[in-house]
């Protein structure tokens, strides 16, 4: 199996227990306070699995590519505060199925911006994901 494969699998597995515990944990709790305490977690994780790992060379990153991890790292906490909100009062099947619909905008962005090959299955594939939460939402 390439390796690409196996995280994207794992990156699903993790990301089904998010709301989950999300949800669970929100019972009493505001979401945004929920959506910081998350984020410095997944903060402090992450920086010791980059030191474990021998990434320290952040001032090697060029200006450019901190920008655009920036941007990055914006919209992703955005979408998570936004996320918790949403699965706060919100029925979880419909939330994640609705949040899924990001696999189809960034399908449709990675062709805009990136030049992303686009073919029929990809399209459709795109569509079918749209109709389900759709579906599911309902």
């Amino acid at each position: 199996m390439r390796d690409y494969i196996l995280y994207a699998l794992l990156a699903a597995f993790f990301a089904s227990l998010v709301p989950i515990f999300g949800k669970l944990g929100l019972k009493d709790v505001n979401p945004t306070l929920a959506t910081a305490v998350r984020a410095v977690i997944m903060a402090v994780f992450l920086v010791g699995v980059a030191l474990a790992s021998g990434s320290t060379g952040v001032a090697e990153i060029d200006g450019r590519a901190l920008l655009l991890i920036t941007l990055s790292g914006l919209a992703g906490a955005l979408s998570w505060l936004f996320y918790f909100m949403a699965i706060k009062n919100g029925r979880v099947p419909a939330v994640i199925a609705i949040d899924k619909t990001s696999v189809a905008l960034a399908i449709f962005l990675s062709w805009l911006l990136l030049g992303s090959r686009m073919n029929l299955k990809t399209v459709l594939g795109a569509v079918l994901i749209v109709i389900g939460a759709i579906l599911v939402s309902l």
